[in-house]
This record gives C-alpha cells, structure tokens and sequence, in this order.
C-alpha cells in the first residue's frame, strides 16, 4: 500500500488559542503533521506592547511576515519598523526581538523549524493564566527550548 500524506487546512478563526499576557497566538502548524519539520503561528500584538528581551534561539530558525500594522523588530543593534508586507528571517543564533509600541493593532505570521517551538508559547500560556509572566520566568522558559538572552556565551 502507498503511503499518502494528509494535507491540513486551518480556516480564519480556527486554530488552538494562546493567550501570552496580551498577545494572541494562534497555532496554524504544531508539527504534528510535519513530523516537527516546521511549526506556524499567527501572532497578534496589541498597541504599546513590550516583548521579551532581546533573545537568540540555539536550535531553530524562525521567520516573520507582517500581515496587519507595524511591528517593532529589533535586531543587528536597531530597531527596525516594518509593515504589512514587509518580512524578517531570524537565522539560528541571530539575536532579536518584537514589540509594538504603535497606536494600532498589528499582526504577524511567525513560523519556525523545527517545530518543537510551539511548546514554550504553550508553556507561556499556561504561565500567563497563572499570572507569571515575569522576565526571570519567561528567561528560565525559553532556556528550556533552546532560547537564551542575547550577549550571553555568543
């Protein structure tokens, strides 16, 4: 018998809900159906929101694409405003973070491969509906999927 791959269709609305503090990630591919080859979030930023600190990850690569707003990258010592359209590709080792200090609502599709990295914004979710999400908790997270803060053993 012939092995024949599904393919995965995740409609507007649909997908697994993460609530990480006031950011929404909406998971698009967890893996399961790449054999954790690549995983897909869309993420949703509210106005003047702060992100993690600035932070490289050991394991994967990771990409963006700015679908709605302006996000705030910050990467190769400056902040970088990119829009709707616009898309950033975060090599493996290469330090880096988002925020959206804007007025307006903004949305990005975030992938990454491998895929395991859809378990540390789980994690973040459940730390989140705990009320901890603060930085010395989301540094021992990430420490757990690879991810350190920028400037340490680089």
């Amino acid at each position: 018998m012939i092995w024949m791959p599904s393919i995965n269709t995740i409609l507007k609305g649909a997908g697994e809900i993460l609530q990480l503090g006031p950011i929404r990630a909406r998971v698009l591919q967890d893996g399961s159906r790449t054999d954790d080859r690549i995983g897909a979030v869309e993420i949703t930023v509210p106005p003047k929101t702060v992100q993690t600190p600035q932070h490289l990850h050991r394991m994967h690569d990771e990409t963006f694409l700015v679908t709605c707003g302006t996000v705030r990258f910050t990467f190769s010592g400056a902040d970088h405003d990119l829009h709707a359209g616009d898309y950033v590709v975060v090599p493996t080792g290469a330090s880096h973070t988002f925020s959206n200090p804007f007025d307006e609502t903004a949305v990005f599709f975030n992938s990454f491969t491998p895929a395991y990295y859809v378990n540390y914004l789980r994690e973040l979710a459940t730390l989140s509906s705990k009320g901890d999400l603060s930085q010395e908790v989301i540094l021992k997270a990430m420490a757990r999927y690879a991810t350190e803060p920028a400037g340490r053993s680089d």
